[in-house]
């Protein structure tokens, strides 16, 4: 290893001891299971909103065979209101594959912890180096913006050549000494340099460790780096929704299927149009069928512009349609998309 990427390391150690998080509820513990949700859950998802979920989600899942157990709706129920639902139901498989591939222990090493479901290669790299000290290298978003400003590196990451090349960067950056009390620290630093210093936009380079040897902050650019150029390209989509209500505050609700938006989880059923959905309807329901304010809702790749009806219907109007009633003290505790959770809490 050169003396450049040993003295890379030592900075991101040294700093993490001085200045890092170190008050995370899943800091602190060897635990892979406790690790493994909390980097499931951080995926995608800003911390503070993670702080509140983790723990109920411990206390009614304690550890990995409580989770094996469980139903997928109870899961998802638990999840709702995090977003991106597939990590939910990937987690539900892996505890299942951890109690019956590996006896109920998580695996010591992070090409084993890849092959478990919704576990990528940073991911498992991360759990291995926090509970069992692997020098496993992570690479998420945070940490890419942070090698590749602080070595200049302007290569466009939508090519997996120059992705890979990142990895190998990365690789080679590990510490070599102590790898078992090193390596927690080292890749703890990476995530809260990346989080709260080596900020997408206005860095804060004057108090970062490396800022005398990166060579974005002396060429007064760091906002260049990373280079991606390849975008996903954003769709839109209209959902007409019926808020079919009968008495004593029960609401209809269908499950979504496996696949496709909101997949599994509970919803008010769904129309293609303004027509489709009022056709359903009885006609004494019709004429007093209440359209509320359109609104939309942002996914990561897709804009959904949200159009719901609301209609007082008999509790058997409905009997010959996929789904059920829901009471009021029964819908909060299932797997519902945020929008629609909100907006039964509102019309509720």
């Amino acid at each position: 290893m050169s003396r450049a990427h040993s003295d890379f390391s030592t900075r991101i150690i040294a700093w993490q001891q001085r200045h890092g998080r170190h008050d995370l509820p899943w800091q602190g513990t060897r635990d892979p299971y406790r690790v493994w949700l909390s980097e499931i859950m951080l995926q995608q998802t800003q911390v503070a909103t993670v702080l509140a979920y983790y723990p109920r989600f411990l206390a009614r899942f304690p550890d990995v065979a409580r989770l094996a157990e469980a139903d997928e709706d109870e899961v998802l129920g638990l999840w709702s209101g995090l977003g991106y639902y597939s990590r939910a139901r990937n987690l539900h498989r892996a505890a299942r594959e951890v109690m019956a591939r590996f006896g109920g222990a998580f695996p010591a090493t992070a090409a084993e912890l890849a092959t478990l479901p919704g576990i990528g290669r940073s991911t498992a790299a991360a759990i291995a180096a926090f509970c069992f000290g692997e020098r496993a290298a992570i690479l998420d978003g945070n940490v890419k913006r942070v090698l590749t400003r602080a070595f200049g590196i302007a290569d466009d990451l939508s090519e997996a050549r120059h992705e890979r090349a990142l990895w190998q960067r990365a690789e080679a950056l590990l510490p070599t000494t102590d790898p078992a009390r090193h390596m927690p620290i080292y890749t703890q630093g990476l995530m809260d340099l990346g989080a709260s210093i080596c900020s997408q936009r206005r860095p804060a380079c004057t108090v970062c460790p490396l800022v005398d040897a990166c060579v974005a902050a002396r060429a007064g650019e760091p906002e260049r780096y990373p280079v991606k150029t390849r975008r996903t390209a954003r769709r839109q989509a209209t959902l007409w929704l019926l808020h079919a209500q009968a008495g004593q505050g029960r609401v209809w609700l269908v499950q979504r299927p496996a696949k496709g938006i909101w997949a599994r989880l509970f919803c008010l059923p769904l129309f293609e149009s303004d027509e489709a959905l009022m056709a359903s309807l009885p006609a004494s329901a019709r004429a007093d069928a209440v359209l509320w304010p359109a609104f939309r809702h942002v996914l990561t790749h897709r804009d959904l512009d949200i159009h719901i009806v609301s209609a007082r219907l008999g509790a058997h109007d409905l009997a010959d349609a996929a789904g059920r009633w829901f009471g009021a003290d029964e819908w909060p505790a299932l797997g519902l998309p945020a929008p629609i959770r909100r907006f039964l809490q509102q019309a509720a």
